[in-house]
């Protein structure tokens, strides 16, 4: 049985103020650290032994990697980092108050950008403070490749490849896998390898500092799931 656990990073800053965040790269709140501390003593309650960690290059996933590896005496384990595990760009919302953003667009409206599988949250302008192509971390890569914005249909696109490419090799030659991610590009990852419709998927909530474990038969098709 091949075994990958997912983790969603602690609550951020952000989350804590209810603001969209996205591809911000904001740290995380005390008490977000405090579920890295107790996600990692799950796992070392349950005696699990990693290969290899991936995440995000967004700090609020990499701290909490860093802390849960700390807890399990792991960190010596190889980490890999990408920014095809970044959360969903939430474009022109990043940085708005949720609550704020319902009263301006109605909370219809806003519960479309939220929740919907393929409906896109307005996008950055060219130009705007928070394109991330002025960000030094994504100076290696092509600038139209860069999103303004994403659904979760958007994100599961640059996702599903990491995965092929990255992820199942791993899982195929037996090794144990980590990934300390976000909400919606764990949700795209969970989509696939569970299988779930549009609809399915929609309903799909992954909770901060959970850890959440996957077995897999020998082709990599779906198993079981459960939190620790």
């Amino acid at each position: 049985m091949k075994k990958i656990v997912f983790i969603r990073h602690g609550q951020s800053i952000w989350n804590l103020e209810n603001r969209f965040t996205g591809w911000t790269d904001v740290p995380l709140s005390d008490q977000g650290i405090e579920e890295a501390r107790q996600a990692g003593q799950a796992l070392k309650a349950h005696d699990l032994q990693f290969d290899e960690v991936y995440t995000s290059v967004l700090q609020r996933a990499i701290r909490t990697a860093h802390i849960v590896m700390e807890e399990i005496e792991q960190l010596w384990v190889p980490e890999f980092k990408s920014w095809r595990l970044n959360e969903r760009h939430y474009g022109a919302l990043q940085g708005l108050d949720k609550h704020d953003t319902a009263v301006k667009y109605g909370e219809e409206q806003v519960k479309l950008w939220r929740r919907s599988y393929d409906v896109l949250p307005p996008l950055l302008e060219p130009g705007d403070e928070r394109d991330a192509a002025l960000d030094p971390r994504y100076h290696d890569i092509d600038p139209h490749v860069i999103p303004r914005g994403e659904s979760l249909a958007t994100t599961l696109v640059r996702t599903l490849p990491f995965w092929q490419d990255h992820i199942a090799p791993k899982l195929l030659h037996n090794e144990t896998i980590l990934i300390v991610a976000h909400g919606n590009s764990l949700r795209s990852l969970a989509m696939h390898l569970e299988g779930l419709t549009e609809e399915e998927v929609l309903d799909l909530e992954i909770p901060t500092g959970k850890p959440l474990v996957y077995e897999l038969n020998d082709d990599l098709s779906y198993h079981q799931k459960y939190y620790l």
